[in-house]
Protein backbone atom coordinates (compact mmCIF):
# COMPACT_ATOMS: atom_id res chain seq x y z
CA UNK A 1 0.00 0.00 0.00
CA UNK A 2 1.43 3.34 -1.28
CA UNK A 3 0.68 7.25 -0.68
CA UNK A 4 -1.84 8.33 -3.50
CA UNK A 5 -0.45 11.71 -4.36
CA UNK A 6 -2.65 13.40 -6.22
CA UNK A 7 -4.00 12.89 -10.38
CA UNK A 8 -6.55 14.49 -12.30
CA UNK A 9 -8.40 12.27 -13.28
CA UNK A 10 -11.33 11.39 -11.45
CA UNK A 11 -11.51 7.43 -10.42
CA UNK A 12 -14.20 6.72 -8.66
CA UNK A 13 -17.85 8.33 -8.60
CA UNK A 14 -20.21 7.98 -5.60
CA UNK A 15 -24.21 8.66 -5.39
CA UNK A 16 -25.40 9.09 -2.65
CA UNK A 17 -26.84 10.94 0.87
CA UNK A 18 -25.32 13.98 2.00
CA UNK A 19 -26.79 14.67 5.95
CA UNK A 20 -27.08 16.45 8.62
CA UNK A 21 -27.56 13.51 11.30
CA UNK A 22 -28.40 14.40 15.62
CA UNK A 23 -26.81 11.09 16.83
CA UNK A 24 -26.68 10.12 20.66
CA UNK A 25 -24.59 6.95 21.55
CA UNK A 26 -23.31 6.00 25.06
CA UNK A 27 -20.26 8.09 24.47
CA UNK A 28 -22.35 11.23 24.35
CA UNK A 29 -24.78 13.13 21.53
CA UNK A 30 -23.96 15.86 18.89
CA UNK A 31 -27.44 17.78 17.76
CA UNK A 32 -26.44 18.47 14.00
CA UNK A 33 -23.25 16.75 12.45
CA UNK A 34 -22.17 16.32 8.56
CA UNK A 35 -22.77 13.03 7.58
CA UNK A 36 -24.67 11.00 4.73
CA UNK A 37 -23.13 7.72 2.98
CA UNK A 38 -21.85 9.55 0.09
CA UNK A 39 -19.78 11.91 2.46
CA UNK A 40 -18.23 9.11 4.64
CA UNK A 41 -17.65 7.61 1.32
CA UNK A 42 -15.69 10.37 -0.43
CA UNK A 43 -14.00 11.78 2.76
CA UNK A 44 -12.74 7.93 3.08
CA UNK A 45 -11.71 7.28 -0.44
CA UNK A 46 -10.23 10.60 -0.72
CA UNK A 47 -6.74 9.31 1.23
CA UNK A 48 -6.36 6.57 -1.94
CA UNK A 49 -7.62 8.13 -5.19
CA UNK A 50 -9.82 11.09 -7.06
CA UNK A 51 -13.09 10.73 -5.81
CA UNK A 52 -16.42 12.80 -7.25
CA UNK A 53 -19.28 12.51 -5.09
CA UNK A 54 -23.34 13.35 -6.54
CA UNK A 55 -25.52 14.78 -4.12
CA UNK A 56 -28.08 16.64 -3.50
CA UNK A 57 -28.15 19.81 0.00
CA UNK A 58 -30.27 22.16 1.03
CA UNK A 59 -30.62 25.99 1.44
CA UNK A 60 -28.97 25.57 5.07
CA UNK A 61 -25.73 23.37 4.03
CA UNK A 62 -22.97 24.89 5.71
CA UNK A 63 -20.26 26.60 2.94
CA UNK A 64 -17.82 25.22 5.93
CA UNK A 65 -18.62 21.42 5.03
CA UNK A 66 -18.27 21.82 1.17
CA UNK A 67 -14.91 23.64 1.70
CA UNK A 68 -13.92 20.55 3.96
CA UNK A 69 -14.51 17.92 1.07
CA UNK A 70 -12.89 19.63 -1.45
CA UNK A 71 -9.87 19.91 0.96
CA UNK A 72 -9.83 16.41 0.41
CA UNK A 73 -9.24 16.66 -3.23
CA UNK A 74 -12.80 15.64 -3.26
CA UNK A 75 -14.83 16.96 -6.63
CA UNK A 76 -17.78 18.33 -5.85
CA UNK A 77 -19.06 19.73 -8.82
CA UNK A 78 -22.59 17.08 -8.81
CA UNK A 79 -23.39 18.07 -5.72
CA UNK A 80 -26.73 20.33 -6.07
CA UNK A 81 -28.05 22.90 -3.87
CA UNK A 82 -31.58 23.08 -4.37
CA UNK A 83 -34.33 25.44 -2.16
CA UNK A 84 -35.65 23.44 0.64
CA UNK A 85 -33.12 21.71 4.03
CA UNK A 86 -30.51 19.37 3.53
CA UNK A 87 -31.55 15.48 4.84
CA UNK A 88 -32.03 15.00 8.37
CA UNK A 89 -31.68 11.77 10.10
CA UNK A 90 -32.11 11.33 13.83
CA UNK A 91 -30.74 8.47 15.67
CA UNK A 92 -29.70 6.93 18.67
CA UNK A 93 -27.70 3.83 20.11
CA UNK A 94 -27.97 1.31 22.65
CA UNK A 95 -25.34 0.02 24.92
CA UNK A 96 -23.65 -2.27 22.64
CA UNK A 97 -23.80 0.33 19.27
CA UNK A 98 -24.52 -2.45 17.40
CA UNK A 99 -28.12 -1.22 16.85
CA UNK A 100 -29.27 2.11 15.99
CA UNK A 101 -32.90 3.16 16.46
CA UNK A 102 -34.17 5.47 14.39
CA UNK A 103 -35.60 8.01 15.76
CA UNK A 104 -36.72 11.14 13.20
CA UNK A 105 -36.42 10.80 9.50
CA UNK A 106 -36.62 13.93 7.11
CA UNK A 107 -35.99 13.76 3.59
CA UNK A 108 -36.47 17.34 2.97
CA UNK A 109 -34.26 18.03 -1.01
CA UNK A 110 -33.12 14.38 -0.53
CA UNK A 111 -36.99 12.95 -1.58
CA UNK A 112 -36.75 14.65 -4.31
CA UNK A 113 -33.39 13.95 -5.98
CA UNK A 114 -32.42 13.23 -9.36
CA UNK A 115 -29.08 12.62 -10.03
CA UNK A 116 -27.40 14.69 -12.71
CA UNK A 117 -23.88 12.94 -14.28
CA UNK A 118 -21.72 15.28 -16.21
CA UNK A 119 -19.21 14.03 -18.88
CA UNK A 120 -15.77 13.46 -16.31
CA UNK A 121 -18.68 11.39 -14.01
CA UNK A 122 -20.08 9.75 -16.47
CA UNK A 123 -16.48 8.21 -17.36
CA UNK A 124 -15.43 7.53 -13.67
CA UNK A 125 -14.14 3.58 -14.11
CA UNK A 126 -15.20 2.73 -10.83
CA UNK A 127 -18.88 3.78 -9.66
CA UNK A 128 -19.96 3.12 -5.73
CA UNK A 129 -24.37 3.47 -5.47
CA UNK A 130 -24.25 4.01 -1.99
CA UNK A 131 -27.58 2.92 -0.10
CA UNK A 132 -30.47 4.99 -2.00
CA UNK A 133 -33.38 4.02 -3.87
CA UNK A 134 -32.69 0.75 -6.18
CA UNK A 135 -34.41 2.96 -9.24
CA UNK A 136 -32.07 5.82 -8.70
CA UNK A 137 -28.94 3.28 -8.54
CA UNK A 138 -30.41 1.80 -11.79
CA UNK A 139 -30.85 5.20 -13.22
CA UNK A 140 -26.84 6.11 -13.04
CA UNK A 141 -25.68 2.85 -13.89
CA UNK A 142 -27.33 3.12 -17.03
CA UNK A 143 -26.26 6.63 -17.54
CA UNK A 144 -22.52 5.99 -17.24
CA UNK A 145 -21.03 6.40 -20.72
CA UNK A 146 -18.81 2.69 -20.76
CA UNK A 147 -19.42 0.56 -18.17
CA UNK A 148 -17.23 0.97 -15.51
CA UNK A 149 -14.46 -1.55 -14.65
CA UNK A 150 -15.81 -2.13 -11.12
CA UNK A 151 -19.41 -1.25 -10.44
CA UNK A 152 -20.61 -1.76 -5.91
CA UNK A 153 -23.71 -0.87 -4.52
CA UNK A 154 -24.96 -0.65 -0.91
CA UNK A 155 -28.51 -1.57 -0.14
CA UNK A 156 -31.08 -1.90 3.35
CA UNK A 157 -33.72 -3.45 4.44
CA UNK A 158 -36.10 -1.05 3.55
CA UNK A 159 -35.26 -1.80 -0.13
CA UNK A 160 -35.98 -5.24 0.25
CA UNK A 161 -38.94 -4.88 1.43
CA UNK A 162 -40.41 -2.51 -0.59
CA UNK A 163 -38.63 -2.35 -4.00
CA UNK A 164 -36.79 -6.43 -3.87
CA UNK A 165 -38.07 -6.93 -7.79
CA UNK A 166 -35.58 -3.67 -9.06
CA UNK A 167 -33.04 -4.31 -6.44
CA UNK A 168 -32.75 -7.78 -7.63
CA UNK A 169 -31.97 -6.25 -11.22
CA UNK A 170 -29.44 -3.93 -10.11
CA UNK A 171 -27.88 -6.94 -8.23
CA UNK A 172 -27.48 -8.86 -11.03
CA UNK A 173 -25.28 -5.61 -12.80
CA UNK A 174 -23.20 -4.84 -10.22
CA UNK A 175 -19.46 -6.25 -9.70
CA UNK A 176 -19.75 -6.19 -5.91
CA UNK A 177 -22.53 -5.94 -3.58
CA UNK A 178 -22.12 -4.69 0.18
CA UNK A 179 -24.78 -5.77 2.58
CA UNK A 180 -24.42 -6.26 6.46
CA UNK A 181 -25.58 -9.93 7.65
CA UNK A 182 -28.86 -9.47 8.51
CA UNK A 183 -29.54 -8.22 5.15
CA UNK A 184 -27.57 -10.52 3.09
CA UNK A 185 -30.51 -13.42 4.91
CA UNK A 186 -33.19 -11.26 4.83
CA UNK A 187 -32.26 -11.02 0.84
CA UNK A 188 -31.69 -14.24 -0.09
CA UNK A 189 -33.83 -16.30 2.57
CA UNK A 190 -30.73 -18.35 3.65
CA UNK A 191 -29.91 -18.63 7.48
CA UNK A 192 -26.39 -19.67 6.56
CA UNK A 193 -24.11 -16.92 5.71
CA UNK A 194 -21.94 -18.79 3.42
CA UNK A 195 -25.13 -20.27 1.68
CA UNK A 196 -26.49 -16.58 1.86
CA UNK A 197 -23.36 -15.30 -0.32
CA UNK A 198 -23.73 -18.14 -2.69
CA UNK A 199 -27.04 -17.17 -2.97
CA UNK A 200 -26.31 -13.67 -3.96
CA UNK A 201 -23.31 -14.49 -6.16
CA UNK A 202 -26.17 -16.79 -8.03
CA UNK A 203 -27.34 -12.84 -8.64
CA UNK A 204 -24.96 -11.74 -10.76
CA UNK A 205 -21.63 -10.49 -8.34
CA UNK A 206 -18.59 -12.25 -8.48
CA UNK A 207 -18.06 -10.86 -4.98
CA UNK A 208 -20.26 -9.97 -2.00
CA UNK A 209 -18.82 -8.22 1.32
CA UNK A 210 -20.94 -8.63 4.55
CA UNK A 211 -20.42 -6.63 6.87
CA UNK A 212 -20.65 -8.10 10.66
CA UNK A 213 -20.38 -4.92 13.17
CA UNK A 214 -17.86 -6.02 16.10
CA UNK A 215 -17.38 -9.02 14.53
CA UNK A 216 -15.96 -7.16 11.14
CA UNK A 217 -16.58 -8.47 7.51
CA UNK A 218 -16.41 -11.78 5.27
CA UNK A 219 -15.91 -11.33 1.33
CA UNK A 220 -16.87 -13.62 -0.85
CA UNK A 221 -15.38 -14.55 -3.80
CA UNK A 222 -14.66 -16.35 -6.65
CA UNK A 223 -14.06 -19.70 -5.36
CA UNK A 224 -12.50 -18.00 -2.29
CA UNK A 225 -13.19 -16.24 1.02
CA UNK A 226 -11.91 -14.08 3.69
CA UNK A 227 -12.64 -12.97 6.90
CA UNK A 228 -11.26 -9.44 8.15
CA UNK A 229 -11.56 -8.72 11.70
CA UNK A 230 -12.51 -5.38 13.49
CA UNK A 231 -9.80 -3.73 15.15
CA UNK A 232 -10.15 -3.93 18.90
CA UNK A 233 -11.18 -0.21 19.66
CA UNK A 234 -10.62 0.53 23.66
CA UNK A 235 -13.88 2.62 23.05
CA UNK A 236 -16.57 3.40 20.41
CA UNK A 237 -17.84 6.47 20.13
CA UNK A 238 -20.19 6.50 16.87
CA UNK A 239 -20.39 3.84 14.68
CA UNK A 240 -23.11 5.84 12.55
CA UNK A 241 -20.50 6.03 9.45
CA UNK A 242 -18.42 2.86 9.53
CA UNK A 243 -19.55 1.17 6.97
CA UNK A 244 -19.37 4.17 4.28
CA UNK A 245 -16.01 4.58 5.51
CA UNK A 246 -15.28 0.91 5.06
CA UNK A 247 -16.79 0.95 1.29
CA UNK A 248 -14.79 3.94 0.60
CA UNK A 249 -11.34 2.07 2.06
CA UNK A 250 -12.39 -0.60 0.33
CA UNK A 251 -12.88 0.87 -3.27
CA UNK A 252 -10.44 3.83 -2.75
CA UNK A 253 -7.54 1.35 -2.58
CA UNK A 254 -8.67 -0.93 -5.55
CA UNK A 255 -9.21 2.43 -7.84
CA UNK A 256 -5.43 3.18 -6.49
CA UNK A 257 -3.98 0.11 -7.85
CA UNK A 258 -6.41 -0.18 -10.40
CA UNK A 259 -6.99 -4.26 -9.91
CA UNK A 260 -9.63 -6.24 -8.94
CA UNK A 261 -8.37 -9.76 -8.81
CA UNK A 262 -8.24 -11.68 -5.19
CA UNK A 263 -5.03 -10.38 -3.94
CA UNK A 264 -6.15 -6.98 -4.40
CA UNK A 265 -10.11 -7.60 -3.51
CA UNK A 266 -8.36 -9.32 0.17
CA UNK A 267 -6.24 -5.86 0.89
CA UNK A 268 -9.24 -3.78 -0.22
CA UNK A 269 -11.32 -5.24 3.26
CA UNK A 270 -8.30 -4.83 5.55
CA UNK A 271 -8.00 -1.10 3.89
CA UNK A 272 -11.74 -0.81 3.98
CA UNK A 273 -11.75 -1.92 7.61
CA UNK A 274 -8.56 0.05 8.43
CA UNK A 275 -10.90 3.08 7.88
CA UNK A 276 -14.32 2.05 9.58
CA UNK A 277 -11.59 1.27 12.67
CA UNK A 278 -11.04 5.11 12.60
CA UNK A 279 -14.88 6.42 11.81
CA UNK A 280 -16.21 4.93 15.17
CA UNK A 281 -13.51 6.53 17.19
CA UNK A 282 -15.10 9.80 17.56
CA UNK A 283 -18.68 11.78 16.47
CA UNK A 284 -19.18 11.99 12.52
CA UNK A 285 -15.96 12.59 10.28
CA UNK A 286 -14.01 14.25 13.72
CA UNK A 287 -11.77 11.29 13.04
CA UNK A 288 -11.57 10.42 9.53
CA UNK A 289 -11.39 13.95 7.89
CA UNK A 290 -8.36 14.77 10.14
CA UNK A 291 -6.26 11.62 9.16
CA UNK A 292 -2.53 11.27 8.08
CA UNK A 293 -1.50 8.33 5.57
CA UNK A 294 0.97 7.75 8.15
CA UNK A 295 -1.87 7.19 10.47
CA UNK A 296 -3.77 4.87 8.17
CA UNK A 297 -0.25 2.80 7.41
CA UNK A 298 0.63 2.17 10.88
CA UNK A 299 -3.12 1.08 11.43
CA UNK A 300 -2.88 -0.92 8.66
CA UNK A 301 0.20 -2.74 9.79
CA UNK A 302 -1.83 -3.38 13.17
CA UNK A 303 -4.27 -5.19 11.17
CA UNK A 304 -1.36 -7.49 9.83
CA UNK A 305 -0.58 -8.19 13.00
CA UNK A 306 -3.96 -9.31 14.24
CA UNK A 307 -4.37 -11.82 11.46
CA UNK A 308 -0.37 -13.13 11.45
CA UNK A 309 0.67 -16.28 12.51
CA UNK A 310 3.47 -18.96 12.16
CA UNK A 311 2.05 -22.41 9.89
CA UNK A 312 1.43 -25.29 11.51
CA UNK A 313 4.43 -27.80 11.62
Amino acid sequence: MSEWVGDTQLKILVVGSVAYDAVETPAGKRESQLGGAATYFSVSASYFTEVGMIGVVGEDFDPADIAMLQSHDIDTSGLVRADGKTFRWTGEYMEDVNTAVTLDTQLNVFGDFEPELSDAHANAPYLFLANIDPNLQLRVLDAMVARPKMVANDTMNLWIDIAKPVLTELISKVDTLLINEEEAKQLTGEDHLPDAANAITAMGPSSTVIKRGEYGVTLFGDNFSFAAPAYPIERVVDPTGAGDSFAGGFMGYLASVDKVDEESLRTAAIVGSTMASFAVEDFGLDRIKYLTYSDIAERFEAFVDLTRFNPLT
